[in-house]
């Protein structure tokens, strides 16, 4: 079960610029930069449950099976169909203006999201 576990926000790159490409307002993105993030996943086989916990209470869960069609939330709150596929260890999904890929690397989970030209990589440490 390579991706369960319980991971906290240790770093990020070009996230101003990728929340911008999303449309983000920039007080939204503001008050987010500052959010305490907590990934919690849970793997059972090709099954998962992805929640991201943030500071003051918003919890945001998703739910696959790779290989099969799911509804995920994005960043923002915005739901679509979509299937998760599982390529050389990493997740992958393509959202509708961006794709991601999760990984574990050593005992962090890194996120890397490609918007055109902006990468945003979101690297969280695991927890005991």
């Amino acid at each position: 079960m390579a991706f369960s576990g319980k991971f906290e926000l240790e770093s990020e790159k070009n996230y101003d610029e990728f929340m911008k490409r999303l449309g983000l307002s920039s007080d939204v993105i503001e008050k987010a930069r500052n959010f305490k993030t907590i990934t919690e996943v849970q793997q059972d086989g090709q099954d998962f449950t992805w929640s991201q916990n943030y500071s003051g209470g918003n919890i945001m869960t998703n739910k696959f099976t790779v290989g099969k069609e799911c509804d995920i939330q994005a960043i923002g709150g915005k739901k679509f169909k979509a299937t998760v596929e599982l390529e050389g260890g990493k997740l992958v999904v393509n959202f509708p203006t961006y794709r991601q890929t999760s990984e574990i690397v050593g005992d962090k989970l890194v996120e890397t999201s490609t918007y055109g030209d902006v990468v945003y990589e979101r690297v969280s440490k695991r927890l005991a």
